[in-house]
Formats: structure tokens, sequence, C-alpha cells
């Protein structure tokens, strides 16, 4: 008998793109999420990290998060273990922990917490509970699960959560040390072992892996990379979160996992596909999973046109993208071309203008100033410095003249 752990991340809640609210789609692929939770008969969720974009989320945030919480713990019959990532506040994380406990619903803030007891439940027990560590047995399985739970912490903070002695110990060998400390200490073969954490991990010797745009990132040089190696050999399956890209790591028979975030949260992962990752285990064997692609969410779609035409003729036939435009002219964009592209589509993030460059001896011709001539002129001059030789468009000098008187 396997149990089957559904790992997601990275949800970001309340994140925007640019000024474009993203919550209707969050909603969308949340509800997703909790469908496929009871489609794929999930015993266990684990959500490894970035729960909320920011610090303090909006209320509309908030909401989401725990009632799509409530959704994915069945009426109280499956467990839901959450931890906290480098975009959450660990403090906002943990405050609801005593009501949130009594629906099932385990939150982790800091990396030395204890999860405390929680309420007789039909259908699953918290057995055992340490620093970075709990144990959950379920009714209908005949073994225990264990999970080492290290939310995100800057290094300061790591190691004083960790009571680490020797600060100038690298955060490779504070965490291998912590993880096998635990393992050691309650890992056997008799249940399912378990990781969960929210880290900018890399396999010693592997592929380097970038960090999303827009994402506080986590790896800065190389003296406090985290290798899966320090990963005990007693953990099964790994659940990572932080890198936006789906992702595995680990070995075959010890797979660490990127699970991905659930949207396309920045044009540099236009063209991702997102998943939940579906995971089966069982004790002392290694572990398998699933990759499930999520279909919610609006693609987001880098496009470049020669002419404005061209641009609207495509943006009508793609309403459902967010889109960044780039439109390549000999002139700058008029106010009217502007408006028609707004007007074609819902969903434009960013217009990218550019202007071709005039041949190099304009180029140096125009560099030189008339230093006799009307402000209009220096104004103009001065334009064309700044914008490879363009000249200002009749709309540009209007509005200069309105500046000036």
């Amino acid at each position: 008998m396997k149990v089957k752990i559904l790992h997601t991340a990275d949800w970001h809640l309340g994140k925007r793109l640019d000024n474009f609210s993203r919550i209707e789609e969050q909603k969308e692929v949340l509800n997703e999420i909790c469908e496929l939770a009871d489609v794929q008969q999930a015993d266990i969720v684990v959500i490894a990290g970035d729960l909320f974009d920011t610090f303090n989320p909006p209320i509309e945030a908030e909401d989401l998060f725990y009632k799509t919480l409530r959704r994915l713990t069945h009426n109280g019959q499956r467990p839901v273990i959450a931890i906290a990532g480098n975009h959450d506040s660990p403090e906002r994380i943990d405050a609801p922990d005593p009501l949130a406990r009594a629906c099932g619903i385990l939150l982790v803030g800091l990396p030395n917490t204890i999860v405390q007891p929680m309420e007789e439940n039909e259908a699953f027990t918290l057995t055992q509970s340490a620093e970075g560590f709990v144990e959950l047995t379920l009714a209908h399985l005949p073994f225990p699960i264990r999970i080492i739970h290290t939310p995100y912490a800057n290094e300061v903070r790591l190691k004083k959560a960790l009571n680490v002695a020797d600060k100038t110990t690298a955060l490779n060998e504070v965490l291998e040390s912590n993880w096998q400390a635990l393992a050691t200490a309650y890992c056997d073969t008799a249940g399912v072992n378990l990781l969960i954490s929210h880290l900018y991990m890399m396999k010693k010797g592997g592929e380097e892996l970038e960090e999303p745009d827009g994402e506080k990132p986590l790896k800065i040089g190389n003296a406090d990379l985290i290798y899966s190696d320090s990963i005990p050999k007693q953990i099964q399956y790994t659940a990572l979160g932080h890198l936006h890209r789906a992702h595995q790591i680990g070995e075959v028979d010890r797979p660490v996992v990127y699970s991905g975030s659930p949207l396309c949260y920045s044009f540099s992962e236009a063209g991702q596909e997102k998943y939940v990752m579906m995971v089966e285990v069982e004790p002392n064997v290694p572990a398998t999973y699933e990759k499930i692609p999520l279909q919610k969410g609006r693609p987001l779609t880098r496009k470049k046109f020669n002419s404005v035409d061209d641009a609207v003729d495509w943006l009508q036939q793609h309403q459902h993208h967010l889109v960044e435009l780039t439109l390549v002219s000999d002139t700058f964009l008029k106010a009217d071309d502007i408006k028609r592209i707004h007007q074609a589509h819902d969903g434009i993030i960013t217009i990218i203008p550019v202007v071709n460059l005039t041949d190099q001896a304009d180029l140096n011709k125009r560099k030189q100033v008339n230093l006799e001539q009307d402000i209009q002129g220096l104004f103009a001059d001065y334009f064309k410095q700044k914008n490879n030789g363009q000249d200002p468009n009749g709309e540009i000098m209007d509005l200069f003249n309105e500046i000036i008187n």
C-alpha cells in the first residue's frame, strides 16, 4: 500500500504582472489543484513555500489562501502541510496555527518550529513532533509518514534557529548536519520519509538553475550553495519550492523535485508548462511521481511586429494571452497607434518601441549641436542625441511647447 502526496509550491498569491492583477487566474488554478487532489485521491498535500507574494498580502489573497487550504483538507480528512518561503512572513504563517491545526492544516513559518499536538481526528493523528520534524499516521495506512520541514530563512536566522555555534560553518554543512540528525533519530525504514523545504538547491556538478525574473534571489555567489547530496539517504522524496520551472535534480530512486509555480509569473517563463507533482511512495521502496499539467491561467507571450496593423490583427485573434509587445519602426509610435493597440486587447502588459538606427555618418552629423538656435531647436537636437538620431514628431514638439509655455 502506498501513500499519495500532492506536491505544489510558489503560489505567490496577490502577485501582479506590472499593474495587472492575477487574482482571478489564481482562483481558477487553485480550484483546479483542489479538484486534482480529489480526483487523484491524494492522502497528503504539501505546499513548499512562497504561499504569498509579499510579507503583507492583500486581503483577497489571504481569503483565497485559507479557503483553498480548507478545501484541500477535504473537510478535515486530509492533512495539508504548508511552509513559508522567502516571500512570506514566517510570523504571519505561524499566527493562525491553532485554528489551522483544528482543521487539519499544519503551517510552518520558522525552521525550528515544533508543531503542537492536534485535536483528535478520525482520519489522521500527529504522533511525533520535534524542531523541524513531524510524524503523521493516517487511519487507512499501516505505516507513519515522517516529514522533515525547513522553511526559508536567511543564513543568519537559519543558523540561529538551528543553534549553530560556529557561524563560519558553510550553510550546506549546517543543513546537512541538521537533516541527518533528524533522519537518524526519526526516519527508519518502517515509515515513509519526506523532506520539504524552500531553498535554492542544485546537484553537485549539475546544471546551474536560473531563478525566475522578479524573484528575490536566494543564490548570491557560490559560497552558500546547497547541494542535493546533503539530503539524508533515508529521505525518499524531497519537495522543494522557489524555482518556478518544474525540475528534478535528485537521483532517479530518490527524487528531489521543484514542482514549479502554478502560473507563469514573468515573461521569462513564457511558454512554460505548469504542473503539480503526484507522488506515490511506501516504506523502504523508491518513490515515484507523475507530473500532472495545469490548464488554467492566461498564457504569457512575447511578440514582435514591424507594423501596427499586423500587431492589431494578431492581438484580436489572441485575446486570452497576456502580451509583451515589441514594435519595430522608423518613427516613434503615435498616440493614435497606441490607442488602437490597447483597444484591440485587454492583456497588453508592456509595449516596447524599437526605432531603427540611422546610418553612422548621419548619426555623427546629428551629434553636432548648434548652440545659437532657439530652445525648440536645442530640444530637437537633444532628442536626436538620446534617440539614435530620430527626429521628435509633431506630438512630442507640441508637448514640449506646452511645457515651456
